[in-house]
């Protein structure tokens, strides 16, 4: 009874250690998020961070599964229009706009459409997505936010 209460003993410590050697994910890290169906926060044009206009919308978009069409807002516009993927290609087209006047946010509202239609490469890790030009280049990142 003793042998086989120690090689039970010595089989559970390997186990542990075992399973202590094995290397965990860290908490931290999430999966990737879906392209589509998320919604897309805007933080960076040209690696330069964005900031959000008082009493206007954030710049965003969504890009929706059937059809496959692209809504969001500029920061001051709200923007609807196309896209197509393939792949790592992400292509945008036929973007259309508000014509709302706003004070301020005119240089990233353009900006953020010009990136748009430059965009060609995609790249989602954990809950960012990067935008890439033709060259490799980022143009834009953007942040998964979760609404409730």
């Amino acid at each position: 009874m003793k042998r086989i209460v120690a090689g039970l003993s010595v089989l559970l410590a390997v186990i542990v250690m075992a399973g202590c050697a094995m290397q965990k994910e860290p908490a931290s890290a999430r999966p990737d998020e879906s392209l589509v169906n998320t919604y897309w926060k805007l933080t960076s044009l040209d690696n330069a961070p964005v900031t959000v206009v008082p009493n206007q919308r954030e710049p965003h978009f969504v890009l929706h599964a059937d059809p496959a069409r692209v809504m969001g807002s500029t920061g001051c516009n709200r923007m609807t229009g196309n896209y197509r993927v393939e792949e790592a290609k992400l292509l945008f087209s036929a973007l259309a706009t508000t014509r709302m006047a706003c004070k301020q946010g005119a240089q990233t509202e353009q900006r953020f459409l010009d990136v748009l239609n430059a965009t060609d490469e995609w790249r989602v890790e954990g809950e960012h997505l990067t935008l890439l030009g033709a060259q490799h280049q980022v143009l834009a990142r953007f942040k998964a936010v979760y609404l409730q």
